[in-house]
């Protein structure tokens, strides 16, 4: 090793850095290769065993964690670090990679693995810690797995004897250091992990004890996971449109199948050749008779057996009970070509495209075999074919002729020992799967062509040479296929259904034994799952691969929807809830509409209840609007509330979901929340009056705050620590401040508040309270729906000051109320101790953000509009911990960054000084609700009633959606979304800027009718223009009920505004002429009437005293 290399000098010696690395390296014990246990006997892998071992539990996936967070790589070293797997570290970077060769020589970039030999070695790098650093950085860069996903039943075990132990010592609690190193002991987890055993203890003392017990930490184990085994079900959830879009079938015959075309259109076909074309939403387009023509001089009928559609060539291929596959126009119904003399009656029909111009044509007929046309320059064939002599009026070709044609191929396969029940070609695996009524061969997956045995090859080529020449082929001889080219899987009973999946690697069967079955393609041998809860055979099943879901429908139109990975019944809906009568005749799962369609009395479509949105693509947080969200900065969580009392904990840093528990609240919505001093519960406030706290990481609810009487809703709380006493204080609909005080000594599960104050019994508002705001060490505010500010001495209870502010002189009057609600305050806590300084801030009244100072009685310092339109509100607010930057939001879903450093500092604004506007731009189509700002990651979270929440850069970059398949990495900027924005919010007209041609003009008429309005003189221009201007449009946003009383209805119909407008609709009413009154009797009166027979004739009876020939021949003459 100590040889040199070419080039001289050092470059080729090894430092004794990189020798302690490599003896480290050797003295590792390597992976034993199965050659080196000479217990252990090798076998070789052969196609077969290879074959069945793949894939032979695809249901093992069932296991994985709904909460899992994702993969990462630095996820998995850690992971192979645990496990003590060897692992390679990551490359240097150029400043720290040492030089091999002498100086001057350019630097080298190792591109191969590290070898496991001895010798000299590029790229370690001269200097250990470098290595240690970076792979402590890359592991610590990425998201990890929680510590309580990896604790198994054996590391509960170790962790109830140390729990014990320390209940022998006396104590039988652990402190934060003894769980750490407890945690370590029993998991094996590095003291680099110390971070997160804290945040785990953090979540199970959730009161602040600084100690924990056995039952605090099993019950929140059980909690935690009861809670995601709740989670995971509700997303499996599947509803349906009960009773189902039903109309009225023109069949009179039975329903053989069917199908849907590329457009959403669904087509039927009965025995009778009647075809029907619905609509998505099931309505009747159209129908068409195509056998009125053969039947007309026929006198017995001819019936369709089976229908499959040729869209490639904008055919259909109906079967017949004549033995025809017949091809008709898919647009004008008329008949094209017919393939004749079948041996057997064509039961099932399929085809598959194999190309650009190659087709398969599949039947299976009534003696268990399966026929296979195969076609090249399919367009070509069928031009020939339509070429040929013409039987009862359609172009006919025999079977015999296509076997022995130059672009077509006859194969025909003994498969099954009963009729073949379904057959279908899947492209993906080169197969055709085939179903009967026979155990021994219930189901077959076999290939197209023969055996690739030489022997057998040559001599079924002697043998169709010798047939070929002597111009005969003899339909009725029947092969079998080579065992290797064939997978049988046996069934109690047969199978009567079946459908494949390549994806999920899948094959779903069902029979007459009412089990439906779940089966790995390449193990025959036994199946992966069965499933049970039919009371009657099976006559429908189809896979859902987006949904991982099984539809299955019996002969008593009982319709289940089964998880494919959980093997469960997510929905069981009987006869008696969807109300379909009748038989069912045939049954079709359209993916595209995500519904089933069914065939008997009436055309029926049970379809299922979707996510509602404006887009499917738009990713959404919540199902329901959200009302409220919050950063909680010691965990790194971010916690959401929504309308259906639902609360979901996100991780802040990818985006994805790790935890959430439903009906915080019952039925009733959540409407604002907060947390506690440490950041371990959760306060939520519902419409039913009540206050929860939460230990939100378990779902565990500690405690109920409740009023004793009155459920009035409560709109706003704040956590206040006060000389050594906590308090949860809420406002709402009573107009009462609520004070509960939070101690560990309470262990009473249901508290009621304290006395209210005098001065809020007294002096208090007379309106609903929205909003609260708190200042150390002893100011509280208020605000309420009239727009009043009180600000509140909480050591004495009185009031400090009362705050109403007078309507400007430039506003104009948009809503019927005034808008006077104040729906957010904000304590500039760094101006508190400033008496002629502006300490408060208040998001109205009159759409305005409001600078109060406090002292002196109270006095308003500046004003000005923040919402982007007039008329709209500000709903929430934000401000930076320096309070020099605040962040606003309206009822539009716009979000400005304003500069307020030296608003309202020294002294009043002016009337028309208003701060500077950093940025704007608009986050969400709806009322945004909630703002936060995480200065440490400089980021921006916003919720909002369009379902969703975002996070944005303080710039206006958009991060992401929390909730959103991909996740990002909040520490790489390529992660975001940016420069992309909301779909929603790409779309949404309002999100346009307003142009300055349309900005001048008031009305939609005074942009389209610009031209026609007549020029006038100078002077009377501004005279014109304030005639024709009308009053910004109103946005009314909230929810409050306007009363609009006689006087102004009054008004609004003297003023007529609708005689003023020009639109088409009403200048064609006023200028269309009038029909003139020519006399005599109108056309009305003209109308011809004719009695109706109320008993119509009865007809004659059939006569039974028939010679018939034929003793099946069932057709009667009347």
């Amino acid at each position: 090793p100590n040889k040199r290399r070419r080039g001289g000098g050092n470059a080729g010696r090894i430092s004794a850095r990189e020798r302690r690395l490599l003896d480290r390296l050797i003295n590792q014990e390597a992976p034993k290769m199965p050659s080196q246990n000479p217990d252990v006997k090798v076998r070789p892998i052969t196609a077969s065993a290879a074959t069945g071992n793949r894939d032979n539990n695809i249901l093992a996936s069932k296991s994985e964690g709904f909460f899992n967070r994702p993969k990462t790589a630095a996820a998995a070293l850690v992971r192979a670090s645990s496990s003590g797997r060897f692992r390679q570290p990551p490359r240097p970077s150029s400043a720290s990679r040492p030089t091999t060769r002498a100086s001057g020589a350019v630097k080298q970039e190792v591109q191969r693995q590290r070898r496991l030999t001895v010798g000299p070695v590029d790229g370690i790098a001269d200097d250990e810690d470098i290595i240690r650093a970076q792979l402590l950085a890359t592991a610590v860069s990425g998201p990890q797995i929680k510590i309580e996903d990896k604790i198994t039943l054996e590391h509960l075990n170790k962790l109830k004897s140390s729990f014990e132990e320390a209940f022998i010592c006396g104590s039988g609690t652990l402190t934060l250091d003894e769980f750490k190193e407890i945690i370590r002991k029993s998991i094996g987890i590095r003291a680099k992990n110390d971070e997160r055993i804290s945040s785990l203890f953090m979540k199970i003392d959730s009161l602040s004890k600084g100690f924990i017990d056995w039952d605090e930490f099993c019950t929140y184990m059980q909690l935690e996971y009861a809670e995601k085994e709740d989670a995971y079900l509700r997303s499996k959830q599947v509803k349906f449109h009960l009773p189902p879009v039903s109309e009225t079938t023109p069949h009179r015959e039975t329903v053989l199948r069917i199908n849907q075309m590329n457009d959403g259109t669904f087509v039927a076909v009965s025995q009778d050749g009647l075809i029907s074309y619905w609509s998505h939403n099931m309505r009747l387009k159209r129908t068409k008779t195509v056998m009125a023509e053969q039947n007309a001089n026929r006198q017995k009928q001819k019936w369709i057996t089976d229908f499959v559609l040729m869209p490639q060539f904008n055919k259909f291929i109906l079967g017949t009970g004549d033995r025809e596959i017949q091809f008709y126009e898919l647009s004008t119904f008329e008949p094209y070509c017919q393939i004749s003399s079948l041996a057997t009656v064509p039961l099932k029909l399929d085809y598959c495209s194999t190309g650009a111009d190659e087709c398969l044509i599949l039947f299976g007929d009534s003696q268990g075999c399966v026929n296979i046309v195969t076609i090249q320059s399919t367009g070509e064939t069928l031009r020939l074919w339509k070429k040929g002599p013409k039987t009862d009026g359609i172009a006919s070709v025999t079977v015999e002729s296509v076997a022995s044609g130059r672009n077509t191929q006859f194969i025909r396969w003994k498969v099954h020992g009963d009729w073949i029940t379904d057959l279908k070609y899947y492209n993906d695996i080169r197969s055709v799967i085939s179903s009967a009524n026979d155990d021994s061969t219930a189901l077959v997956i076999g290939s197209i062509q023969g055996s690739t045995d030489i022997t057998e090859q040559l001599k079924e080529n002697q043998s169709q040479s010798s047939k070929r020449a002597t111009h005969s082929y003899a339909m009725s001889v029947t092969r079998k296929r080579h065992a290797a080219d064939q997978s049988v899987f046996r069934v109690y009973k047969g199978v009567k259904t079946f459908d494949f999946n390549k994806d999920k690697n899948v094959i779903v069967t069902g029979g007459m034994d009412r089990v439906v079955r779940l089966w790995n393609p390449y193990v025959p041998t036994k199946p992966v799952g069965m499933l049970r809860g039919h009371n009657a055979p099976l006559f429908h099943i189809a896979i859902s691969s987006d949904d991982n879901r099984i539809f299955t429908i019996s002969q008593d139109k009982t319709v289940m929807v089964w998880d494919i990975h959980d093997q469960a019944c997510l929905l069981q809906v009987r006869p008696k809830s969807h109300m379909v009568r009748g038989d069912l005749q045939a049954c079709y799962y359209s993916s595209m509409t995500k519904g089933l369609v069914m065939a008997a009395e009436k055309m029926a479509l049970l379809s299922q209840k979707l996510r509602s949105g404006l887009h499917g693509d738009i990713p959404t947080s919540h199902k329901e609007p959200v009302c409220c969200c919050m950063y909680n900065a010691s965990f790194r969580q971010l916690v959401s509330c929504s309308e259906a009392s639902t609360v979901k904990i996100w991780d802040f840093e990818t985006g994805t979901a790790i935890f959430e528990f439903s009906k915080a609240h019952g039925e009733q919505a959540i409407t604002c929340m907060t947390f506690d001093t440490t950041g371990r519960r959760l306060v939520t406030g519902g419409r039913d009056g009540k206050l929860r706290i939460w230990n939100y990481n378990s779902g565990n609810c500690l405690r109920t705050l409740e009023k004793l009487n009155g459920v009035e809703e409560v709109t706003d709380v704040t956590y206040v620590e006060m000389n050594k006493n906590r308090y949860v204080i809420s406002v709402g609909w009573d107009r009462r401040i609520n004070i509960y005080r939070d101690s560990a000594q309470d262990y009473y599960h249901i508290q009621n508040p304290q006395a209210n104050w005098n001065d809020d019994l007294n002096e208090g508002h007379t309106e609903d309270i929205i909003s609260i705001a708190q200042c150390p060490p002893n100011l509280l505010a208020t605000s309420s729906y009239d727009g009043e500010v009180i600000v509140w001495n909480m050591i004495s209870g009185h009031i400090f000051c009362h705050l109403l502010s007078s309507q400007p002189h430039t506003y104009d009057d948009l809503s019927l109320d005034g808008d006077l609600s104040v729906c957010k305050l904000i304590f500039l806590k760094s101006r508190s101790g400033k008496k002629d300084a502006a300490s408060l801030m208040s998001s109205g009244p009159r759409g305005c953000i409001h600078f109060w100072n406090i002292y002196h009685g109270g006095r308003l310092m500046g004003r000005f509009f923040a919402a982007k339109h007039h008329g709209v509100s500000i709903s929430s607010m934000a401000s930076d911990s320096k309070e020099t930057v605040l962040y606003t939001t309206d009822q539009m879903g716009f979000l400005c960054v304003w500069d307020i450093s030296s608003y309202c500092v020294y002294g009043p604004a002016g009337e028309d000084e208003i701060p500077i506007c950093l940025s704007s731009w608009r986050a969400h189509t709806e009322s945004i609700t909630r703002i936060e700002l995480v200065e440490e990651y400089n980021v921006l979270i916003t919720s909002s009633l369009d379902c969703t929440v975002r996070l944005w850069t303080t710039t206006g970059e958009y991060i992401g959606t929390f909730g959103q398949d991909e996740p990002w990495d909040i520490h790489q900027p390529s992660t975001y979304c940016h420069p992309m924005v909301p779909y929603d919010v790409l779309v949404d007209p309002a999100s346009l800027p307003v142009h300055p041609s349309i900005e001048s003009k008031h009305t939609t008429a005074d942009v389209i009718h610009e031209d026609s309005i007549p020029d006038s003189d100078d002077s009377d221009d501004d005279d014109d223009d304030k005639e024709r201007k009308t009053k910004t449009p109103v946005y009314v946003y909230t929810k409050t009920d306007y009363v609009i009383d006689d006087s102004t209805i009054a008004d609004e119909l003297k003023a007529r505004p609708f005689d003023s407008g020009t639109g088409k609709r009403l200048r064609h009413e006023k200028l269309k002429p009038r029909p003139k009154d020519q006399g005599g009797p109108n056309a009305h009166q003209n109308l011809k009437c004719f009695d109706l027979d109320d008993d119509p004739p009865e007809p004659e009876r059939p006569s039974l005293r028939q010679e018939v020939e034929d003793p099946f021949d069932m057709s009667f003459d009347t």
